[in-house]
């Protein structure tokens, strides 16, 4: 599926025409889709590449060193999550995946209401720390960037999300797919889910496998282009709209089986708003014809929540 794509520099060009063009293009390709296919998006390739490749390196160690980087007390939101610890909302069997996250780092003195753990650094690959910073912050930046424009879109004021995104709770998120050895219970390496934040950005993926549910309730492999980074809706972001901007429903299939021995790596950027910020329902979003659909809830307590029913958090 081609989905739609636009141009970010459009939006940082500084000429109101082509910002108010993307505006409208963004607004419409969430309200339609729900994914959207970014150029010019910031974040250099050189990094990209670096990034794979040192979470590939980390991937490659033996188990036993990896589980050495396993902070079970911090459910998963920092360090190494083993293989088929993370299950999908509503979903007993476990996703076929292990992941390393990375989080934020305040560096300004701010006092932030979430307590942020320290990040988790893995001294058999001492490249992997500085090289998901450099991506994390370079990910804040076009995020904040495209939250701005969806708040323009929203009628809200540019700058809207700006406090709350600066030192929010975003992770970097570096999934391997191990390859299949067994043939398998189920075609899916990771069930059919929504994202919890308010936007995820995701650079490439070392293999297809990515599908999206359509609103004519169709599975639709979604390939990313080389130089471009895909922007979905997560569900902080529907709860705050009232459903105008949807979170979109996705998950990852199994190759066909002459690939089943190659890994599948993925690292989405999920951008989280501070815990404190407010999820109830804006103003604009709710009316007679669209009655308030949530109760009131931090984008903290949602969280906490939503770890506890994905299995990361007792």
């Amino acid at each position: 599926m081609n989905i739609p794509g636009v141009d970010l520099a459009d939006f940082l060009s500084g000429d109101e025409s082509r910002k108010q063009k993307f505006v409208a293009e963004l607004g419409k390709a969430y309200e339609e889709v729900g994914f959207v296919a970014v150029r010019n998006h910031g974040v250099p390739d050189e990094l990209i590449a670096d990034l794979y490749k040192y979470v590939q390196q980390f991937f490659a160690l033996p188990t036993e060193t990896k589980l050495n980087y396993e902070k079970k007390e911090l459910a998963g939101q920092r360090g190494y999550t083993s293989f088929g610890r993370e299950h999908a909302k509503g979903f007993d069997a476990p996703d076929l995946k292990e992941f390393f996250q990375y989080g934020q780092t305040v560096e300004d003195g701010e006092q932030v209401t979430d307590d942020y753990p320290e990040n988790v650094t893995v001294d058999e690959v001492p490249e992997l720390s500085p090289t998901l910073y450099k991506a994390y912050r370079n990910f804040e930046k076009s995020g904040k960037a495209l939250l701005q424009a969806i708040a323009l879109f929203l009628g809200l004021d540019e700058n809207y999300f700006d406090n709350y995104v600066h030192n929010g709770n975003s992770i970097l998120r570096a999934i391997h797919y191990p390859p299949i050895s067994n043939e398998p219970k189920s075609a899916i390496r990771a069930e059919q889910h929504e994202d919890i934040n308010l936007i995820t950005l995701l650079v490439g993926a070392s293999a297809d496998g990515l599908q999206i549910l359509t609103k004519q309730n169709e599975w639709v492999g979604v390939t990313s282009l080389p130089e471009q980074i895909v922007v979905n809706v997560g569900d902080m972001l529907q709860r705050l709209t009232n459903n105008r901007l949807r979170s979109t429903t996705h998950r990852v299939v199994n190759p066909p089986r002459e690939l089943w021995g190659t890994s599948r790596y993925s690292i989405p950027f999920f951008l989280h708003p501070k815990g404190s910020m407010s999820l109830a329902c804006l103003e604009g979003c709710v009316s007679e014809e669209t009655p308030k659909a949530y109760e009131d809830a931090t984008a903290g307590e949602y969280l906490d929540e939503r770890l506890r029913e994905i299995g990361l958090k007792k």
